[in-house]
C-alpha cells in the first residue's frame, strides 16, 4: 500500500528577518562641536531603527568624561568656519575661546538642540553604545569611573570586530 504524504506548504516556512543595519562611529575629539556629529548620527541611526555605537578616543573622551562633558568648548583657533570668524592669530587671544563657545551654545538652545550631557543621555536612552577606548584610557589616566554611566571599555580590536559588521562607518 502506497502512502500519500501532503506537499510541504511554502506558506508556513517562516521568511528570514532582514539584518539590522548598523552603524560604527569614531569620536576623537572633544570640543563642543565636535561633539555634536557623532551624537546626532548615532542618534538618528537609532531612530531608524539601527544599532549604532560610538567609540570615544583621545580628546573624543571627554565627551564621556563625568567632569569634562558639561564644560566642552569651541575653538576659535584653526577653525575658520567657526562661530567667530576671525584669523588664527587672533584666535590665540584671551577671552576668543569663551566667546565662540558662548556663540556655539546660544545657537545649539536657539535650534533647541539639547545641551551635550542631554544628548548623551538621550543617545544612551535609544540604545546607542558608548565604547571608551582602552588604550586612550591608560594614556590619559581617564579611569571607569570617571566615565557617565552606559560606557563600554572596548580596546581597538574589540571595536574593529564591530565596525566590521557595520553596514557605515565613520570618523567623525
Amino acid at each position: 500500500m502506497t502512502q500519500v504524504v501532503s506537499p510541504l506548504v511554502v506558506d508556513d516556512v517562516a521568511e528570514p528577518k532582514p539584518r539590522q543595519k548598523r552603524i560604527a562611529l569614531v569620536a576623537s575629539k572633544g570640543t563642543l562641536d565636535q561633539a555634536y556629529p557623532p551624537l546626532i548620527l548615532a542618534s538618528t541611526a537609532a531612530s531608524l531603527g539601527w544599532e549604532a555605537g560610538i567609540y570615544f578616543t583621545f580628546y573624543g573622551l571627554d565627551i564621556l568624561h563625568k567632569e569634562r562633558f558639561e564644560k566642552l568648548k569651541v575653538s576659535s583657533l584653526a577653525n575658520p568656519s567657526g562661530p567667530i570668524q576671525l584669523p588664527n592669530i587672533l584666535g590665540a587671544v584671551p577671552g576668543a575661546t569663551a566667546a565662540a563657545t558662548k556663540v556655539m551654545r546660544k545657537w545649539m538652545s536657539d535650534s533647541r538642540m539639547p545641551t551635550v550631557p542631554e544628548f548623551l543621555e538621550m543617545t544612551r536612552d535609544l540604545g546607542v553604545q558608548f565604547f571608551a577606548c582602552a588604550t586612550t584610557m591608560g594614556v590619559m589616566g581617564v579611569e571607569e569611573k570617571d566615565l557617565i554611566e552606559g560606557s563600554d571599555i572596548a580596546g581597538a580590536a574589540a571595536f574593529l570586530d564591530y565596525a566590521a559588521e557595520a553596514d557605515v562607518t565613520l570618523f567623525v
